[in-house]
Order: structure tokens, then C-alpha cells, then sequence
């Protein structure tokens, strides 16, 4: 992550303009190449952004003769040829950090909650499912649920309340992990949420991950005394 804090105008072209004058601002780079444009106010709302994939180059200003002014322009431009044009003056900070890889969100207590019922009632994914444990550890962190099928392959299972790309990539990684053990391996996975987003479902089926939407208030029996458990295919 890059951040810079400068005397910078920012002039946004594409679907709609718009312009910020020159002031000092705070801008955030990040590793997937976004960018983002902040005042010292307004909390996290950036004044202007472009969200990645996007692509940046950098120039020196010249004057008529032809000599650096001293101010950089900035091109950020993305697939949709929109562009991000930055003028960068007085330049007060300028530091790169490296974050490293994020271990996402702590779970809520509705995914765990959720994860107790399904591992209470591991059935419900289907007749013949059996428990192995909860909270599998692996050298990545924690599996929410592993588990075998009707068929003795074993099934890891990732919970999460809004299932986003996010949760199928961590599931891919674990699945990558897993596989490398012989006493567990073949182990395919589940994706299950109360709500999955339509790019996750889409990733999840190209790497061959089922998806399932869990009824939170079902399994909890508030609408029935019976455990239910709808598939997203449904």
C-alpha cells in the first residue's frame, strides 16, 4: 500500500465528470492497483475513486520551455477507459507499506451460531453425512466444518453470513491444503451463506464448490420445528 499525502487537483472523466481544485489530500494506492482520494473529513467516504482493475502512469508537468515544473500527473485509467487524472503538487508524505495477506473478518455471531447448528445437524447437507469436527486446523487457519458424505469423501465447509468472492477464495486455498493429505484426500467443498452473491456463486462452480443457502431462523426452529436447509440451487 502507497500513501501520499500532497497538494493535488483531481479531475475525474468518463460516465460523468468531476473536479477537485487544488488542495492537500490524502491518496491511498493499493496492491490490486485502486486508488482513492480522501479530505480530512467525512470518515471513510473518499472524495473521488477508481476501483481496480485499473492501470496508472506517472509524468513530469512541463512548463513552455519545456522544464519540470516540480508537479507530476498521475493517469489512472480502467477497462472502461475512464480516467483518474491527478496533478501532484507539494508532495508531505510519501510512504510505501506492505500489509501482507489480510485473514479477513472475524466471524460474527450469527456465522457462529450458524456453524454450531450445522455441525449439531450435519444431515441436514445431506442423508448419510457424518461429522468429523469443528474448527479443522490447518497451517491456513481453521476449516468452519469438515465432514464426510454418504460416499465417505470427506467435505470441507466454509460458513459465512453474505457469501462474497472473498469466502470462495478461502475456501479454494484450504481445499489446496487439504488435498495435499493422503489420509483426507479427495475433499471437495461446500460454500454455504445465507446469502451468496452472484460473482461468488459463479467462482464456486467454475472450481467445482457447491453452494448452499442456510435458513439462519429455520435452523434456529423460529419458523418451524423442523431444521431446513434450501439449496442455491433452488
Amino acid at each position: 500500500m502507497r500513501l501520499l499525502v500532497a497538494e493535488c487537483q483531481v479531475d475525474y472523466a468518463g460516465r460523468l465528470t468531476a473536479h477537485l481544485p487544488m488542495a492537500r489530500r490524502l491518496i491511498i494506492m493499493k496492491a490490486d492497483g485502486s486508488i482513492s482520494v480522501h479530505a480530512d473529513d467525512r470518515a471513510y467516504k473518499p472524495l473521488n475513486w477508481m476501483t481496480a482493475p485499473c492501470w496508472m502512469t506517472e509524468q513530469p508537468i512541463l512548463d513552455e520551455d519545456d522544464e519540470p515544473t516540480g508537479e507530476q500527473l498521475w493517469v489512472v485509467e480502467n477497462k472502461n477507459k475512464d480516467q483518474l487524472r491527478i496533478i501532484i503538487g507539494e508532495v508531505l508524505l510519501d510512504e510505501e507499506i506492505e500489509l501482507g495477506e489480510d485473514p479477513g473478518l472475524e466471524k460474527d455471531g450469527v456465522e457462529e451460531h450458524l456453524q454450531e447448528l450445522l455441525a449439531e445437524h450435519i444431515t441436514e447437507l445431506g442423508e448419510g453425512y457424518t461429522l468429523i469436527r469443528r474448527e479443522y486446523p490447518t497451517a491456513l487457519g481453521p476449516v468452519d466444518i469438515l465432514c464426510k458424505d454418504a460416499d465417505g469423501t470427506t467435505v470441507a465447509v466454509e460458513i459465512k453470513r453474505v457469501g462474497g468472492i472473498d469466502g470462495v477464495e478461502q475456501l479454494t486455498r484450504y481445499l489446496e491444503m487439504l488435498n495435499r493429505d493422503p489420509l483426507l484426500a479427495p475433499v471437495r467443498g461446500i460454500f454455504a451463506a445465507q446469502t451468496i452473491k452472484p460473482q461468488a456463486r459463479t467462482l464456486a462452480e467454475d472450481r467445482n464448490i457447491d453452494c448452499v443457502v442456510l435458513d439462519y431462523d429455520a435452523l434456529r426452529g423460529i419458523e418451524s420445528d423442523e431444521l431446513r436447509l434450501f439449496s442455491a440451487q433452488q
